[in-house]
C-alpha cells in the first residue's frame, strides 16, 4: 500500500456505544438505522433473526463515501469483488481472473463492468441506478472502465483503488486510462467501514452469541481420545443448527501454545488444555471468540496463567475509550502479562491484543504497538491476549469489543473461569 492506514484513522466519527435507548447515537445521518435488541433467548438463537441491511442504508453509505472522496480529493473509487463492494452495494461477488467492478464517482451514477456471460447474475444483484457495461472474453474490460471515467468527465481525474483490488486489475485500469491519477481509496473505504452503525453492531452481536452458544454446546461433548477434527466438526454442526456457517481452530495440550495451530494430529488427554477459536457470519458480519478450558481438573499453573490472561483482557477493555491511542490498549494488556511473570515483551504474549472486525474477520485498524491512531465510538475489535508456553500449553481469551462514548463492552462478556468457561 502507498498510504499508511494510520494516517487516515483520524478522519470522521460516529458517536455513542450504548445498546439500549442510546443505540441510535451509533450512527451518523449517513449510517442511521433503527436499533433494536433481537430476541436472543438461548434456545431461540438463529441467524434468521437478523435484519438485513436496507437499501436506504446502502444509499447512505455511498453518499458518505462521496463526502469522504471530496475530503480526500478523489474523483472516483474503483472496487472489485469483496467486502468493500458488499459494504457499499450488497453485491456478493468473489475475486477471479475476470474483472467485475464498480466505479463510484464523486458525482453521477455508478458504473459497473461485468463479464458478458455473467451479466444476468450481475443484474440480479445490482439494486441501484447504474450504468452496466459487459465485456466479451476476447475484449478488454479496462477499456470499459476508461469509458465510464471519460463519460463522467473524470478521465484525467484522481481515482482511488480499494486496497484488495488485484494488481492486474489496477494496472489494467492505469494503462487503459493513462491520464488518470491512481491513488489509494483507503481514506474513503477504511474511513467509512471502521466505525460501525447500530445495525452493524446488532448483526455482530447476534453472530457472536451464536458462536458462543455453539462452543458451549460442542464442548459438552469433549472426552479423552477425541481428535481436534471431531471437536471442530461438532462446533460447525452447532453453528449449522442456528442457521449459519461457522468453524473453529481446535488445539489440545502442548499444541495450544501455537496460536494459529499445527498440522500435527491431536488426541485429547485428561488434564489437557482445550483451546477453541472461531466464528461465523450473520448477514456478512463476523464473530470471533476464543475460549480455553481443561479436560478434567486443571493444574495450579494452568489456573495461574488463565487468571493472568483474564486480567489482561479486562485491562484492555478498561483502557479502551474514545481518544485513547490504539497502542495504549495493547500496552495495558501486555503490562499485566509482563507483571505476572511472563515477560520479557513478546516472549509469551506473541501477538497484538486485537484487530478490527466487521464484514472481514480482520480489518482496519489494529490494537498494536506503534498505532497511535485514537479510538472512536463505534469501532469494533477483538480483545484477545494470550500466554503461550512452548512445550506446555497456551491460554487465550477472545471476545469482540465495541468502543462507546464512555468506555467499551465485550459483546459476549468475559469467560467466568477456566473450569466453567460459559458460566
Amino acid at each position: 500500500m502507498c498510504i499508511d492506514r494510520r494516517e487516515f484513522i483520524k478522519f470522521g466519527a460516529l458517536s455513542s456505544v450504548s445498546w439500549t435507548a442510546s443505540a441510535l447515537h451509533w450512527a451518523t445521518e449517513a449510517n442511521a438505522a433503527p436499533a433494536r435488541e433481537p430476541n436472543l433467548g438461548t434456545e431461540e438463537l438463529a441467524a434468521s433473526q437478523a435484519r438485513p441491511i436496507t437499501p436506504d442504508e446502502y444509499n447512505a453509505r455511498r453518499e458518505q463515501a462521496r463526502r469522504y472522496m471530496r475530503d480526500a480529493g478523489l474523483d472516483a473509487v474503483f472496487l472489485s469483488g469483496g467486502s468493500s463492494l458488499h459494504y457499499f452495494t450488497g453485491i456478493d461477488w468473489g475475486l477471479s481472473e475476470r474483472l467485475f467492478a464498480m466505479v463510484l464517482p464523486v458525482k453521477g451514477e455508478p458504473g459497473y463492468v461485468t463479464p458478458a456471460f455473467e451479466k444476468g447474475r450481475a443484474l440480479e444483484q445490482i439494486k441501484f441506478d447504474g450504468d452496466v457495461r459487459a465485456w466479451e472474453e476476447d475484449q478488454s474490460p479496462y477499456q470499459l472502465v476508461a469509458g465510464i471515467l471519460r463519460d463522467r468527465g473524470i478521465g484525467s481525474g484522481r481515482i482511488g483503488i480499494e486496497e484488495t483490488v488485484k494488481f492486474a486489475f489496477a494496472d489494467g485500469v492505469a494503462k487503459a486510462a493513462p491520464a488518470a491519477r491512481i491513488a489509494s481509496a483507503d481514506p474513503v473505504t477504511a474511513r467509512c467501514r471502521r466505525v460501525k452503525s447500530a445495525h452493524e453492531i446488532e448483526l455482530m452481536r447476534l453472530a457472536n452469541k451464536i458462536t458462543l452458544k455453539s462452543f458451549e454446546n460442542a464442548l459438552k461433548t469433549i472426552r479423552e481420545g477425541m481428535t481436534e477434527h471431531e471437536l471442530g466438526a461438532a462446533i460447525s454442526a452447532e453453528h449449522h443448527k442456528m442457521g449459519t456457517s461457522g468453524s473453529a481452530l481446535v488445539l489440545f495440550g502442548a499444541y495450544s501454545a501455537s496460536p494459529h495451530g499445527t498440522l500435527t494430529p491431536q488426541r485429547l488427554r485428561e488434564g489437557d488444555v482445550v483451546l477453541v477459536d472461531g466464528g461465523c457470519s450473520v448477514q456478512g458480519y463476523k464473530s470471533d471468540i476464543t475460549r480455553t478450558t481443561v479436560l478434567g481438573k486443571p493444574g495450579s499453573r494452568q489456573l495461574q496463567v488463565w487468571e493472568i490472561v483474564h486480567r489482561a483482557q479486562a485491562e484492555a477493555l478498561k483502557t479502551a475509550r474514545p481518544g485513547v491511542p490504539c497502542e495504549a490498549v495493547d500496552a495495558a494488556a501486555r503490562k499485566v502479562i509482563t507483571d505476572g511473570g511472563f515477560g520479557p515483551d513478546y516472549k509469551y504474549f506473541t501477538h497484538r491484543v486485537g484487530h478490527g472486525i466487521g464484514l472481514d474477520g480482520h480489518e482496519w485498524t489494529y490494537l498494536v504497538r506503534g498505532n497511535k491512531a485514537n479510538l472512536e465510538a463505534g469501532m469494533s475489535f477483538s480483545d484477545e491476549p494470550g500466554i503461550y508456553i512452548p512445550g506446555e500449553f497456551g491460554i487465550r481469551l477472545e471476545d469482540v469489543m465495541v468502543v462507546g462514548e464512555g468506555g467499551a463492552e465485550l459483546l459476549t462478556g468475559q469467560a467466568p473461569s477456566l473450569e466453567h468457561p460459559f458460566g
